[in-house]
């Protein structure tokens, strides 16, 4: 386990400048959206899919390992099934989903914030997942996103991320019945794999699973940071 403390008051990675991007007028449609369907999402994604992923990622680190939830949302998938056995934080924008969270694993930590913009001190966490979140960031923003996570992970550590299987953007203003409108925005297989390469990972392997909310197939990358 690492010995640094994730710290709000730690520097966080500098966000990316695009001038073709409002990237805080993105967020907010996003955290707006997640707010907007906490408790719909929360149960029609029940997380059972993923759960053998998470597990697979932490299985060789020590009890009481310190995990990263990048996006955490509800906290079913990742909080909730570490709970017993590691340290856990959760980062998302959502105060809804946040509250979600609190009330599933009492015992995290979390975090209102970004993931271009994590408030963990570098090198921090041993393992760092990020399910269906990465996928609402602007796509030119992916590659500085990764960096991110390799500057709060500790040399060795885990990633597990999902992504597209094909490059697609779009948004939908009736998500989930709800009124909230949602956005997304990925880059295809290759190229998201060469960003997590280019920004100090090695890929471990990906697999295509179908979504449990109907929405097409999605990329699960397990990788580990090279410490480069």
């Amino acid at each position: 386990m690492t010995d640094e403390t994730p710290s709000d008051e730690d520097p966080p990675g500098e966000t990316p400048a695009d001038d073709t991007r409002d990237h805080d007028e993105w967020a907010r449609v996003v955290m707006q959206g997640y707010d907007g369907v906490a408790e719909a999402y929360d149960a029609d994604r029940d997380g059972a899919d993923e759960v053998a992923f998470v597990e697979s990622v932490v299985a060789d680190l020590p009890r009481g390992a310190r995990v990263l939830d990048a996006g955490c949302g509800g906290g079913r998938a990742v909080l909730e099934t570490l709970a017993d056995d590691y340290e856990t934080v959760g980062v998302d924008l959502s105060t809804e989903q946040l509250r979600l969270a609190s009330e599933r694993a009492p015992a995290a930590r979390l975090v209102r914030g970004d993931l271009t913009r994590l408030p963990v001190a570098a090198g921090a966490v041993d393992a760092l997942t990020a399910l269906h979140s990465v996928i609402h960031v602007p796509r030119e923003h992916h590659g500085a996103v990764f960096r991110e996570f390799a500057r709060v992970l500790r040399p060795g550590g885990r990633l597990l991320l999902t992504t597209g299987v094909g490059e697609w953007e779009g948004e939908n203003d009736d998500w989930l019945d709800s009124g909230a409108a949602m956005q997304w925005s990925f880059h295809g297989r290759e190229r998201s794999l060469e960003l997590l390469e280019e920004a100090g990972f090695s890929v471990d392997d990906d697999t295509v699973l179908d979504d449990d909310l109907g929405g097409g197939e999605w990329l699960f990358v397990r990788a580990t940071f090279d410490g480069r």
